[in-house]
């Protein structure tokens, strides 16, 4: 069987990380999915966290937890996601957290391991119109405000500044509710002339090149002329500094981010990108993993104690119940606190034209 052949490989390297799966000796059960949680991520193409940061930080949470963990990544292809979850269902796996690509997918596979009698847990991304029990993420309202936040103290000294807004993918109910924690800050002071939002655009499938065209048509529209961006995630501000570089306006023009990549670090410390929101993706996976173990063992008490938090299903019009974390707003200033908590190491951070900087704030 696949699952014990992968076991096998997992053990034979030492609590290495595999590509599909992590083993533990401390699940209770056999194998053929006894003791076994699915795990299906989205992709790589647009984020980093998935592979960097999800992928090894869910694989030790199930791991503490005495669970074994079949983490697949389905790479943007929305046919492999639900190939994936039909491979896990068949298995037999008996909880299924899924990480959607959008909704639609999402509510599908959800719908098919209800039917099988797996409970679903939808992590980071609530599928509108599904059927999971439980959702685990960050403060994705909250997300946003710290974007809006950021940008407008970048702002405050330029009154009537002018901002064009690159959007996630209107799919994703993240992209919406980042956009309404956005909204939340902003709009008063579009409202006040305070700020002048030039334009607002969605971005299909959160696609950083699009994205950086949007930007530059937006640009050039609006006279090459532009005073801040709200750019809803690190992989979308990398595309639109690249536009603004090629205009010699980096580091000119505050940009947003989120997700505090490598490379959004990196952009911060350059001056090109003014803050990002730093999630701590290991919480995330911690509360995943907890909630997981308590619906293998049937103790649906303890997962309801976990989950004290409620996220509204506009399409399906209920209540999800949820554990939302803190998220942390990440300027200059603060990118030593993410690499003094280990989510990335000063020797990939601190390389060449960034040296000196990290060398001023005290990473190393």
């Amino acid at each position: 069987m696949r699952t014990k052949a992968l076991g096998a490989v997992a053990v034979a390297l030492a609590g290495l990380l595999t590509l599909a799966a992590c083993s533990s000796s401390g699940g209770s059960g056999g194998g053929g999915g006894n003791n076994t949680v699915g795990v299906i991520l989205p992709e790589t193409a647009t984020s980093a966290r998935w592979e960097g940061f999800d992928r090894p930080m869910l694989q030790k949470a199930f791991k503490a937890q005495g669970f074994d963990a079949d983490i697949q990544n389905a790479q943007g292809d929305v046919q492999k996601f639900s190939t994936l979850a039909d491979g896990m269902i068949a298995k037999g796996v008996k909880v299924l957290v899924i990480a959607s690509i959008n909704s639609e997918v999402g509510t599908a596979v959800a719908n098919k391991a209800k039917k099988a009698g797996i409970p679903t847990i939808d992590y980071d991304r609530l599928n509108l119109g599904g059927s999971s029990d439980y959702y685990v993420s960050f403060d994705n309202v909250g997300v946003g405000q710290l974007q809006g936040q950021g940008l407008a103290t970048a702002l405050k000294d330029k009154p009537g500044a002018q901002v064009i807004e690159i959007e996630g993918a209107p799919t994703d109910n993240n992209a919406t509710l980042f956009y309404e924690g956005q909204e939340k800050v902003l709009k008063p002071l579009y409202d006040t002339g305070a700020l002048k939002l030039v334009h607002s655009q969605p971005i299909d499938q959160w696609d950083n090149q699009k994205g950086g065209q949007v930007f530059e048509q937006l640009l050039t529209g609006n006279g090459g002329r532009i005073d801040g961006v709200v750019a809803a995630n690190d992989g979308l501000a990398g595309a639109i500094i690249t536009v603004l570089k090629k205009n010699g306006l980096n580091g000119k023009v505050p940009v947003t981010g989120q997700d505090a990549t490598a490379d959004g670090l990196k952009a911060i410390l350059r001056g090109d990108q003014y803050m990002t929101v730093f999630k701590p993706i290991q919480d995330e996976a911690d509360a995943a993993a907890k909630l997981a173990a308590a619906l293998v063992k049937g103790d649906k008490a303890s997962a309801d104690a976990l989950a004290t938090a409620v996220s509204k299903d506009t399409k399906g019009n209920r209540d999800v119940k949820s554990v939302l974390l803190t998220p942390h707003l990440t300027t200059k200033a603060e990118v030593k606190q993410v690499v003094d908590q280990g989510y990335i190491k000063a020797s990939d951070l601190c390389s060449g034209d960034v040296a000196a900087v990290c060398a001023q704030l005290g990473i190393s």
